[in-house]
């Protein structure tokens, strides 16, 4: 109490402008610094995360499809390898090429079947030191340049596969490199060395991993880049250091490359039956900048929310204080008997009135001296009211349509910058802001308001889960839903459940139904009911939660705000009504919302 006595001794010591500067460093400068503030920090993290979560994605779809495709190729090569036509060809012996080629072709489906069926190959090479072994279609000798390769001496010298990148070149003399599948073909009952190394397409490669928005590469082990979005990458070290001494090395986070930052994700698959490992690298050298213009553009709002206000605030000083001294100069003339005002204070608002009651008081003061001290004692008691009035209307400047501005001036910078996925994000998330504030306040909504803004949520959980969750809704035929009243924000929270929990181990696949219907064939019960086809509960955890919905547990927050759903129906419509929950392990739950037919009527 004694503070606040001396802050306002200290405005009452103040000069007026001061008092009104310090009342808008109070009300508007501070409060917007800190609440600005705030917002740049959890929109930077937000966009941030949002990024990265994005980056880890497509990491994980380049990883998923090479894993996909090396797979293949080793059940491939694994047919191939314990072939006995082939194996006969490789130890055979081959008086003349005739004879070779002969045999060969009478045995072609070998080889060929698997380039014609399967497009993920470019080709398919078999080498043999067999001395009888020419160059036909498949089949090659062992020249001394094949021999002396790493590759092949690594091959013949242990039984399980590698993996490694090959430099070929195209018709057109380009140099690109494929990743290829290296074993050793054992020959029974033979002194001789078979290899067989499968190409995998570098063009179908870059028709199932190619992304507009990120730079990709991968390597094998410790050598090349075999595959990039960008060309400049192909046959180089990777963009980024990696740690090849841990077994699994990954990163997700930011690094500088060429002098820009960039949002890097790291990965290593190690490949099927094999100790190769492939190191995925997808680079995001975008997201900074985006991020950099949308916290650029908040802090210019945030600058314009300072400065509007206080210009506003230093002309209105001027103008005011001018007025006030005017009437001070008058009111000094007059202490001091000088009855012959040459200022006029003009308007229609109280200090126009004081001056007027000031010029009444002149004419009678000759009559009564103690009217000019109760007439001054009006007068500062308006100019007190004056000044609460204004601090009301500074005060009053910050409503829900600055928040809603706000986000409408980002979702169009968004927009304008091409990025419809975030500027849509942002519109869905100022409607159900809107819904929220509105209904904040009030006892009840329409059911459809109700479910429009449920379905707004699910479209800003679908930008964030992406094909994690579909959802559907389902009401009867005969119930119309805008003339039902129902408690406003009572659904979010059981459909926030059903996705963060219900749905949380699923990838894709997982769906959320909300169904209106009548619970009686009376229709004397109105129920609201969401469903997810998510993991569900087991019988002992579905009790504890059937407890916790009852009776108010203070040590179990997860649980708290399904307790008020049902406490606010049954405070509303009596015990009679509620929630129910039902589920069963591995097959989904649905949380059902009791509510009475009299809810039914005419809005």
């Amino acid at each position: 109490m004694k503070r606040k006595l001396e802050v306002f001794g200290f405005l009452r010591k103040s000069g007026i402008r001061r008092q009104l500067y310090t009342i808008y460093i109070l009300a508007v400068f501070f409060p917007v610094m800190l609440i600005g503030a705030f917002l740049v920090s959890n929109t930077y993290k937000l966009l941030t995360n949002y990024h990265r979560d994005l980056l880890e994605s497509d990491n994980l779809r380049v990883r998923t499809i090479l894993f996909e495709i090396t797979t293949q190729v080793y059940n491939i090569s694994e047919e191939l390898s314990f072939n006995a036509k082939m194996a006969s060809i490789l130890k055979g012996s081959y008086a003349s090429e005739e004879e070779l080629v002969n045999t060969v072709n009478k045995s072609a489906e070998v080889v060929d079947n698997y380039m014609y069926h399967y497009t993920e190959i470019e080709r398919i090479d078999i080498y043999c030191d067999n001395p009888d072994m020419r160059e036909y279609k498949q089949y090659h000798g062992v020249d001394a340049q094949i021999e002396q390769t790493d590759w092949y001496q690594r091959a013949i010298s242990q039984t399980s596969v590698f993996w490694k990148e090959i430099k070929s070149v195209d018709k057109y003399k380009n140099e690109y490199w494929n990743l290829c599948l290296i074993r050793r073909i054992p020959l029974v009952k033979s002194d001789y060395h078979a290899v067989l190394v499968i190409y995998i397409s570098d063009n179908y490669l870059k028709t199932r991993m190619n992304s507009t928005e990120y730079r990709n590469c991968a390597s094998v082990d410790e050598g090349v880049v075999f595959y990039a979005s960008d060309r400049n990458d192909y046959g180089n070290g990777q963009p980024v250091a990696i740690d090849y001494d841990k077994i699994y090395f990954q990163y997700v986070g930011s690094r500088r490359i060429k002098n820009r930052t960039c949002f890097v994700g790291i990965s290593t698959l190690r490949l099927y039956q094999s100790d190769s490992r492939i190191y995925i690298c997808t680079i995001n050298d975008k997201s900074y900048d985006n991020i950099r213009s949308i916290i650029e553009t908040c802090l210019i709002i945030i600058l314009l929310a300072i400065l509007v206000p206080g210009i506003l605030i230093h002309f209105f000083t001027i103008y005011f204080t001018k007025r006030v001294s005017t009437l001070r100069h008058v009111m000094h003339q007059a202490s001091n008997e000088d009855y012959d005002f040459k200022e006029m204070v003009r308007g229609d608002d109280e200090l126009s009135e004081a001056f007027a009651d000031l010029e009444i008081m002149v004419q009678r003061i000759k009559e009564k001296d103690a009217l000019m001290y109760q007439t001054m004692l009006n007068e500062q008691e308006l100019v007190n009211e004056q000044q609460k009035m204004e601090f009301k209307m500074l005060a009053s400047q910050i409503n829900p349509h600055f928040l809603y501005n706000t986000l409408e001036t980002i979702r169009m910078k968004a927009y304008t910058v091409g990025d419809r996925e975030a500027a849509t994000a942002i519109k869905l998330l100022g409607k159900s802001m809107r819904y929220v504030l509105e209904n904040s306040g009030t006892t009840f909504t329409s059911l459809q308001n109700e479910l429009n803004h449920i379905e707004i949520y699910m479209k800003i959980q679908k930008l964030r889960f992406g094909e994690k969750f579909d959802y559907a809704f389902l009401i009867a035929d005969e119930i119309d839903i805008s003339k039902c009243i129902t408690l406003p924000l009572l659904l979010q929270p059981i459909v926030e459940n059903a996705i963060l929990h219900g749905l949380e181990e699923q990838e894709t696949g997982g769906m959320i139904t909300i169904r209106v219907a009548w619970g009686t064939t009376d229709k004397t019960e109105l129920c609201i009911s969401v469903s997810d086809n998510g993991c569900g509960m087991a019988l002992e955890t579905l009790e504890r939660l059937r407890t916790d919905i009852v009776i108010r547990n203070p040590e179990k927050k997860e649980s708290i705000g399904l307790y008020n759903i049902n406490q606010r129906v049954k405070l509303c419509y009596g015990n009679a009504y509620g929630m129910t929950i039902d589920s069963e392990s591995g097959k989904g739950t649905t949380v059902t919302i009791h509510l009475p037919e009299k809810v039914m009527h005419n809005l």
